[in-house]
Parts: C-alpha cells; sequence; structure tokens
C-alpha cells in the first residue's frame, strides 16, 4: 500500500503527513473497531433476552386461546429467542456507534482511509462468478485484513483463488 513506509521516516513531519493516516495504524485502529463491535454483541443478547423475558412473562396467558394456532407459551418462547436474535444483530451497530463517537477527533482521516482501503479492495478481489460450493471466494470484502501483513497474505489469497479458478487443472501444482 502507498505511503506504508512514512510512518518510519525520521525528520520534521509536513503537512500532508499530519492529514494522512499510515497504513500500519489505520489497520490497527479498523481491528479494534472490528473487536468494539463483536464484543458489544453479547451485552446486547442479553439485553435483548432479558427485555424479552420481562415482557412476555409479564403477559397474561390463557391457555383456551392459541397465538397463532400454537400454545402461547411456546410462542412467547420463541419471541424471547426472538428478542436475543435482535440483539444479536443490533450489537454491531451499537459497537460501531460507540467506537466512532470515542473516535471523533481521527474519523474524517479514517474515513479518508477507509474510502482509499476499499478502493484497493475493490482493484485486487477476485471475480465472484468464478465461485462454487467447493470453491468460495476467499474473504471478498477484506474484512479479516488487521495488518499489513494480513493486507500481503489477502492478495496472496485472491492471486491463489485466480489460478485455482481459472486453471483448475494446475491445482497439483499450487500445494
Amino acid at each position: 500500500m502507498p505511503g506504508a513506509q512514512a510512518a518510519h521516516r525520521k525528520g520534521p513531519v509536513t503537512q500532508i503527513e499530519q492529514e494522512t493516516l499510515p497504513w500500519s495504524e489505520y489497520l490497527a485502529i479498523r481491528k479494534k473497531k472490528r473487536r468494539w463491535e463483536t464484543a458489544m454483541t453479547i451485552p446486547m443478547i442479553v439485553l435483548g433476552f432479558g427485555g424479552g423475558v420481562a415482557y412476555f412473562a409479564n403477559l397474561d396467558v390463557d391457555p383456551t386461546k392459541p397465538v397463532f394456532n400454537m400454545d402461547p407459551m411456546v410462542v412467547y418462547g420463541f419471541a424471547t429467542l426472538g428478542c436475543a436474535g435482535l440483539g444479536y444483530l443490533f450489537g454491531p451497530v451499537a459497537g460501531s456507534s460507540i467506537w466512532r463517537m470515542t473516535h471523533r477527533r481521527t474519523m474524517r482521516l479514517i474515513e479518508a482511509r477507509d474510502r482509499e482501503f476499499h478502493q484497493h479492495i475493490v482493484k485486487n478481489r477476485v471475480d465472484p462468478t468464478a465461485q462454487s460450493a467447493t470453491n468460495p471466494v476467499p474473504d471478498f470484502y477484506g474484512e479479516k485484513i488487521g495488518s499489513l501483513h494480513d493486507y500481503r497474505q489477502w492478495l496472496r489469497d485472491q492471486s491463489k483463488y485466480k489460478k485455482k479458478a481459472f486453471f483448475p487443472e494446475d491445482e497439483r501444482s499450487l500445494s
């Protein structure tokens, strides 16, 4: 990635370097953001499940009146699990929002690097039309990239996939 060496140079820092985020730092920030999103999933599942239990446990249940032609306790049980599922879906959103609030000062730089990173990913990723059930595309969106080493490995994986997808007879030589 261009500009990766700018963080290791000694001497006066130029205005352009102050306004850009080094790739290694950007990727570390991106990895931390992903961890925040993942970590917030657990409390949101617990909150969703707790909210579902609190709501559905206080409803009056009449066993003679089925809900959706089923026993009301079964329906309420599935609805409570549905609340936990919504918590699972809302967890990364909440984690991302909290992370963005704590990194307001650098958001402009991070968003600029996000756009540039996305352009690198789009330019270097493989064509997904060649994928199959036995040959899925490796990390199509580059979500697992958390360092320059991971990015280089991602590029190697994309190259290996291209060779495997378009030259299947050479598969034994790639291993």
